[in-house]
């Protein structure tokens, strides 16, 4: 069954545990790290994205990527560059991927995913529009059926 919109969405993302929503969370936000490119949010991507994790792993990295997610926001400015705030959100995704297990995990880090990209589209002048609710339903599928 092919994923069609955000209540599908929500519902596989509720179906799987919790190694496997960081696993696809990281898919998510790898998909916009490209608007970050912090060293900080890479390792909690790489970390998020082993089926393997111990607590200390992720307390590590979950530190990391919040220092990171701090930074951009100080780094956007009263005049929003959407250019940094399209960091920030990515930096806030790589926090869900890793922080705290809950059964909305991936949820929270495909949010924080489309807002990137919503900011990087307002950006370069593309308005508001994108396709990354679309992206992210494939992702998925693919996840599921590996």
């Amino acid at each position: 069954m092919a994923i069609s919109n955000d209540k599908e969405f929500k519902a596989k993302l509720g179906e799987l545990s919790a190694a496997q929503q960081r696993q696809v969370a990281s898919r998510f936000v790898h998909r916009v790290f490209d608007l970050s490119n912090d060293v900080r949010v890479k390792a909690a991507l790489e970390v998020a994205g082993r089926p393997e994790i111990s607590d200390a792993e992720l307390t590590v990295v979950s530190q990391a990527a919040n220092t990171a997610r701090v930074e951009s926001f100080t780094q956007c400015g009263r005049e929003t560059d959407w250019g940094a705030q399209a960091g920030h959100f990515v930096a806030k995704a790589a926090v869900a991927c890793v922080g705290a297990a809950s059964p909305t995990l991936a949820w929270e880090a495909a949010m924080q995913a489309r807002m990137a990209r919503t900011c990087q589209t307002v950006a370069t002048g593309e308005g508001t529009e994108n396709r990354e609710a679309e992206e992210q339903y494939r992702v998925l599928e693919a996840f599921l059926n590996q």
